[in-house]
């Protein structure tokens, strides 16, 4: 794709991360609409139906076995909407991955708890897995992403055992392949975040105490002035993985806050952090196979 092309593309992607009014007001975030996009029920559950909007590369077929990748929203556990990575999702499906964001409970819509956010996200990428053939999906490059909050279900769905929706067919796996961790709650724990919402459960929940040497290769991206995830937080979560035997790339952004890399746009301009952090993801995707080439993504103008 040129560089006009990409430009045109990432115009078309601007999205807003916080929700609409009338957002607000639904159960669940409803059948939102992203230009190009399908839509699934993947799950109901608290009396809303959960959807995946699912980006097509272009020319794409059912017959076709292509990499994919979920990505959650952030948002505390309480609110946010799957808009915030459609940025991400329409470059990579440019790129040839089938590319999904999805919705799932949070407090503020469906008053649940972190326990219900894994559950859901968990039954995301099953749900993906188990459609694979229909949606054109190698169920063996199957990758989930996601900030902050989003970030912490997506790291679950490749750590913790358990918390597993009850009825659902648990032969086929809810682990993702590889995962993509934009400033991510890596700790539930005592000094970590969330603690006050899962308490003694935390050991249930918490990526960081639940790394193995199964725990999917990974890419984390976290700001040095973020005041919800430390530093040391993230190393130490990459010094784990390694020593388990795992690979786990980290990448710091001097002075940068929670939420930098949001994008592409930030404060009415081009957010240089959007292209640095997608870049690193495009080159670490396509480590693992999933897309070939260098990254197409071109700071517009």
């Amino acid at each position: 794709m040129n560089p006009l092309s990409l430009t045109l593309l990432l115009s078309l992607a601007l999205a807003p991360t916080q929700e609409s009014g009338k957002e607000k007001k639904k159960k669940g975030t409803g059948d939102l609409n992203f230009a190009g996009a399908t839509s699934e029920i993947y799950k109901e559950a608290s009396g809303s139906k959960l959807r995946l909007y699912i980006f097509n590369p272009p020319g794409h077929k059912s017959s076709h076995k292509r990499p994919a990748i979920v990505f959650f929203f952030g948002g505390g556990w309480n609110g946010g909407t799957p808009k915030q990575f459609e940025p991400h999702a329409r470059y990579l499906a440019s790129r040839g991955m089938v590319a999904i964001v999805a919705d799932y409970r949070v407090k503020s819509r469906q008053k649940t708890t972190p326990f219900e956010c894994v559950k859901d996200g968990k039954s995301a990428v099953r749900w993906l897995r188990k459609n694979s053939s229909r949606l054109g999906v190698d169920p063996e490059r199957l990758a989930a992403g996601g900030g902050s909050a989003g970030g912490h279900v997506a790291a679950a769905t490749g750590t913790v055992p358990g918390l597993e929706e009850e009825g659902e067919d648990t032969t086929v796996s809810s682990k993702p392949n590889a995962l993509v961790l934009f400033n991510p709650v890596f700790d539930n724990g005592p000094e970590g975040y969330g603690y006050s919402r899962v308490k003694e459960r935390f050991r249930e929940i918490s990526p960081m105490h639940n790394i193995s040497k199964k725990t999917p290769p990974t890419i984390a991206f976290l700001g040095t002035k973020d005041k919800l995830i430390p530093v040391t937080t993230a190393k130490k979560y990459k010094d784990l993985m390694e020593k388990a035997g795992g690979r786990c790339e980290l990448h710091l952004y001097e002075g940068q806050p929670h939420g930098f890399f949001n994008g592409p746009s930030r404060g009415g301009s081009f957010n240089t952090y959007y292209l640095k952090t997608v870049t690193k993801m495009d080159r670490f995707l396509a480590s693992l196979g999933y897309i070939k080439g260098e990254p197409t993504i071109r700071r517009p103008g």
